[in-house]
């Protein structure tokens, strides 16, 4: 693991540097996500258009191999479900 001091600007900036944003493709007004976890922040690169329809599709074709049927619902936990799909 690579970890690197940065300096906070005034404004909460921080300048991610060259060779990390093209690894991980982080582009000129591109979007990351930060994630807080228990005791860091995490700066990751926020999915583009393209990868976004697909994990829709795919979710899509996920949810068509388990249709429920009325009165279903009731057994499924839909937190555990989502909770699934994000890892």
């Amino acid at each position: 693991m690579v970890k690197l001091r940065l300096k906070v600007g005034p404004k909460g900036q921080v300048v991610i540097p060259k060779v990390l944003r093209e690894k991980y493709g982080i582009r000129e007004n591109g979007y990351v996500l930060v994630e807080a976890r228990e005791n860091e922040l995490a700066i990751v690169r926020a999915p583009g258009i393209e990868e976004t329809l697909e994990w829709i599709r795919q979710r899509r074709e996920k949810l068509r191999a388990k249709q429920a049927k009325l009165g279903e619902l009731a057994e499924l936990d839909l937190e555990e479900e989502f909770n699934e799909d994000l890892c």
